[in-house]
């Protein structure tokens, strides 16, 4: 568990981290390197779900060796399934992390959401509903193991 109080923001209890797969934690479907040690060290305090559309149909090959749960989804209603999921585990939680079209709903309801601007881009709809934005997956990761990092961020 993850405790952080955030002065005129909010008192955080997170248990849960739902990262999706293309666009923030891999690139054209293979995972970025640097977020695999940071995934092990967040798995020993926090459950991390990745939910996915998996474009390229690479997710589970490539974290099945990390602490992780996996979801893949149908190409339908993606966006209604990711909120869906966020929901089971609790929004007040879970902290979300992605960046297409399709995670606009998990980073608004989450308890924090967080976009991604990598080399895949971001949605404009997810980018104007998240509450933090980064410029990669390792930069957002570290913000859950740096918790000061969330504080000086998110503060009023």
């Amino acid at each position: 568990m993850l405790n952080v109080d955030i002065p005129g923001f909010k008192k955080l209890s997170i248990k849960n981290i739902i990262c999706d797969y293309n666009g923030t934690l891999a690139i054209d479907g293979a995972i970025i390197p640097e977020v695999i040690p940071l995934i092990e060290k967040l798995s020993k305090s926090l459950t991390i779900h990745v939910v996915t559309g998996d474009t390229f149909g690479t997710a589970a090959k490539n974290l099945n060796h990390l602490s992780v749960t996996i979801e893949v989804l149908t190409s339908e209603q993606q966006d209604q399934k990711k909120l869906a999921y966020l929901n089971r585990l609790g929004s007040d939680i879970t902290i979300c992390i992605g960046n297409g079209k399709n995670d606009k709903l998990m980073l608004q309801k989450s308890v924090v959401g967080i976009c991604l601007i990598q080399s895949e881009g971001s949605s404009l709809d997810s980018l104007l509903t998240a509450d933090i934005i980064c410029t990669s997956a390792e930069d957002a990761l570290n913000m859950l193991l740096k918790p000061k990092r969330l504080i000086a961020t998110l503060r009023k």
